[in-house]
């Protein structure tokens, strides 16, 4: 009848999305539990000997005897410092020589070449130059981890300064931003992801570097707890160190998982993860 408002139609309810059983959280787990089984099954097989591969409660109790006595806490804690020290130390100037080079052209002019020319190359093999500079010391460990961790964070944070939106910048400026306040309220938040992607890849090398520097210089450590069982043919010593580093680097990748997370709380891909 006309002149009669019809009632709104109610908007159809989305249906939940469902998930594959292989997405469920628990299944990430299988194979990790598949690959533990596989191990003790081949060091009850009888195919190798104890030596070539302990079994799991081998390592489990030496990696106890360890923590009882002190030595896995020590070591765990002297790796995570040289590592998360080296990490934060590339960390802040990595992302702040990134924005220079994409906004600073005698900057660009300058590091360009070497960020080009050094980032494919093994930093590791700059370990004899710097123990020749500074010595067998922390300070070295530490070096050679900044060094090889402030590239994936320099290059990510120019990628993503360079993929900020020029229409985005056009309207700020015209709208009379300055610079300070576009590098703060637009550049870095546009280009925060791929910034945290370059940190999310330096974290875990600055452990694998700092492990392998420990096991070049010695000293405690992880890397140099693994390196003097090897010396003296200690099995499960290796065996046990190989866990404690893997726990130590499921932790971090977790943990930097977590703050990108937080940091992006604001941003699309936060809420899409949410909504799977």
């Amino acid at each position: 009848m006309a002149g009669v408002s019809q009632a709104p139609r109610p908007r159809p309810t989305p249906e939940p999305r469902r998930t594959h059983p292989l997405d469920w959280p628990a299944m990430r787990w299988v194979s990790i539990l598949a690959f533990f089984a596989i191990w003790e099954t081949v060091a009850h097989s009888g195919t190798v000997t104890s030596f070539q591969l302990p079994s799991l409660e081998m390592v489990a109790t030496r990696i106890w005897d360890d923590t009882l006595t002190g030595d896995m806490p020590v070591n765990l804690g002297l790796t995570l410092y040289r590592a998360l020290t080296g990490f934060a130390l590339a960390a802040i100037p990595g992302i702040a020589l990134g924005v220079l080079v994409t906004r600073v052209a005698p900057v660009r002019w300058l590091f360009d070449p070497i960020i080009s020319v050094g980032f494919p190359m093994p930093k590791i093999a700059f370990i004899p130059v710097i123990v020749l500079w500074l010595g067998f010391h922390d300070l070295s460990k530490i070096s050679i981890v900044v060094f090889d961790a402030i590239f994936p964070v320099v290059t990510a944070t120019i990628a993503g300064t360079q993929g900020v939106d020029r229409h985005l910048l056009w309207s700020a400026r015209n709208l009379g931003a300055s610079e300070k306040g576009l590098l703060w309220e637009i550049v870095l938040p546009a280009a925060m992801p791929q910034i945290l992607t370059g940190l999310q890849v330096a974290l875990p090398i600055s452990l694998i570097v700092a492990i392998i520097a420990e096991m070049n210089l010695g000293g405690q450590g992880l890397g140099g707890g693994m390196i003097t069982a090897f010396r003296f043919a200690d099995s499960p010593g290796v065996f046990a160190a190989l866990v404690e580093i893997a726990i130590a680097g499921i932790v971090l990748i977790k943990l930097m998982a977590w703050v990108r997370r937080r940091v992006l709380s604001w941003h699309q891909e936060t809420r899409q993860a949410a909504q799977v």
